[in-house]
């Protein structure tokens, strides 16, 4: 493995599903550093125990990272590597990562993340929708800027790309309904790469009735058309 020695923390992206996902490299760098920083321990053993690879886990995730942080820098700066990752997907994308890369950069700590997994690539392209232009924006507010959230959408031109959890996403596709329009087209994929893949194209509102009479399990992403 051709390997730059400068790099000092790595960013792995994980499978979102499928353990059969990751690639070579990705095994290759968690093979290789001093120690692993994880969203959740737990779930990170079960990637690495599926392919042999015995590392100190460190926790790594939205509710410490903040306390976490200088320990992690003071441990880079005297010459650890460290590879990060999160429970499903590319670290940084709605997971943590980003504040550890910032400081990083700050502190001239080599940083790099590898390609790989992330769940609103192959959603938005099995979607059907326009993928040459798209905005990917995250988790929509729970409570507090979430009118603000929707309203900001409704004259966004590009195919809209959110992620939502099974409890909230009929309320999420009415609220689409609501500021965007009942008749906008819309795709919601579920479990992508696992046993339940499934994928529905229609309208907002089919949608959303589709799943208040079947309520959801599992990862979702919802991919929506831009206004016409």
């Amino acid at each position: 493995m051709q390997k730059d020695k400068d790099i000092q923390l790595y960013l792995v992206p994980s499978p979102i599903g499928n353990l059969g996902d990751i690639t070579y490299r990705a095994i290759e760098i968690l093979n290789s550093v001093d120690a692993i920083l994880c969203e959740d321990t737990r779930t990170s053993k079960v990637l690495l125990n599926h392919y042999n690879i015995s590392k100190p886990l460190y926790p790594h995730h939205q509710h410490n990272e903040h306390k976490t942080l200088e320990k992690v820098i003071e441990e880079l700066k005297a010459g650890k590597k460290f590879a990060v990752l999160t429970d499903a997907g590319t670290p940084g994308i709605s997971d943590p990562g980003f504040l550890l890369v910032r400081e990083c950069i700050r502190n001239n700590i080599e940083v790099e993340c590898l390609p790989g997994a992330s769940a609103f690539i192959p959603a938005l392209v099995q979607s059907g929708l326009p993928s040459n232009s798209f905005c990917f924006e995250g988790f929509p507010p729970q409570k507090k800027g979430r009118q603000t959230f929707f309203k900001k959408l409704v004259d966004e031109e590009r195919t809209i790309v959110l992620y939502e959890s099974p409890h909230r996403l009929v309320k999420t596709l009415n609220d689409l309904a609501e500021y965007l329009g009942a008749e906008r087209q819309a795709a919601v994929c579920r479990e992508l790469t696992k046993m339940f893949e499934e994928t529905l194209r229609g309208t907002v509102t089919e949608l959303a009735a589709h799943y208040e009479a079947k309520p959801p399990k599992g990862e979702i992403v919802i991919v929506v058309s831009g206004k016409s």
